[in-house]
């Protein structure tokens, strides 16, 4: 963290400018100390990585979730994918489920019990959040969120070949 000192007269952290190398920069940091968190997770649960990119989809996907819509969104093959749910379903992450009219269409659910413990684990992940929030007055969280709401979505668009 950055002291008063260190920071420009716009609150930036030495001399941080808001151009896109500063933006880029940020984002990688940010992206290595999630990937730290998500690494040691996955190793606490006996997963790979990828599974736990997998549970993050499902957690927040707004409707049930397919293994097809899995495959797309992580860019892996159909068989990495149903050796990934095979690994979560067996340490009691997910549960796979036929529930429509259409019996061939296969539905992927966090279990409950899973999500309870990714919240303990992750609740450092949460306070610190929370910390920065306070940081920032209302008007800032909305630029921001919209900011990251808005590289999501351009990020989205973009389509990554198939391994």
């Amino acid at each position: 963290m950055a002291s008063e000192e260190d920071r420009d007269a716009n609150g930036a952290p030495g001399g941080v400018t808001g151009d896109l190398q500063s933006f880029a920069v940020a984002l990688r940091r940010t992206q290595g100390e999630i990937n730290r968190l998500v690494h040691g997770f996955a190793q606490a649960q006996g997963l790979h990585p990828t599974d736990v990119q997998a549970l993050a989809v499902v957690l927040d996907s707004p409707e049930p979730l397919t293994p097809g819509r899995l495959r797309e969104h992580l860019g892996l093959t159909s068989g990495a994918v149903t050796a990934c749910l095979d690994r979560l379903e067996k340490a009691g992450h997910i549960r796979r489920s036929r529930e429509s009219a259409d019996r061939r269409v296969v539905h992927v659910r966090y279990e409950d019990g899973a999500k309870a413990a990714a919240r303990r684990y992750f609740l450092p992940l949460a306070e610190a959040a929370e910390r920065a929030r306070e940081r920032f007055d209302a008007d800032e969280l909305v630029v921001a969120l919209r900011f990251l709401n808005t590289l999501n979505e351009e990020l989205g668009a973009l389509r990554v070949p198939r391994r």
